[in-house]
């Protein structure tokens, strides 16, 4: 049997986004998400943080669409990553966090819209990017 054939058995080794430095810093440093998007549009991330910000505020639709901005920014972040719509995409490295957390928003949001089936594929697919992803977001916010 070749080494390919092995390594396919195993499936796709997890995708590893790029830490979002600037954006961090520039939060770190205090400044507001809002602000910062304009010029980050690509950063799940800060669609994540918009998408907290309007639910914890009761505005859910906002959330959704805060948090459907930050999945599809997500998705082409992990595309472009080489991620092929399967296989780990762990939480407790840094640069997928904000992925991950759009995610979690999304299903949160969508749950709260009665969008039950959209929040159950989300849950589906949270867990099978990391299962302990879920937890761990939510224990943050």
């Amino acid at each position: 049997m070749s080494d390919e054939f092995r390594k396919n058995l195993l499936g796709p080794g997890p995708t590893l986004l790029p830490a979002e430095v600037d954006v961090q810093a520039r939060l770190d440093a205090g400044d507001e998400a809002v602000d910062l998007a304009a010029s980050h549009p690509t950063s799940s991330l800060l669609w994540a943080i918009l998408a907290d910000e309007a639910y914890a505020e009761g505005r859910t639709i906002e959330s959704y669409a805060y948090a459907r901005t930050g999945y599809h920014r997500g998705l082409d972040s992990l595309r472009r990553n080489g991620w092929r719509g399967t296989g780990p995409v762990p939480y407790e490295h840094e640069g997928n966090r904000g992925f991950l957390r759009a995610l979690y928003a999304l299903g949160r949001a969508a749950g709260a819209i009665g969008e039950a089936d959209e929040a159950a594929r989300i849950a589906t697919f949270l867990n099978d990017s990391d299962p302990l992803a879920t937890a761990a977001i939510a224990a943050a916010l």
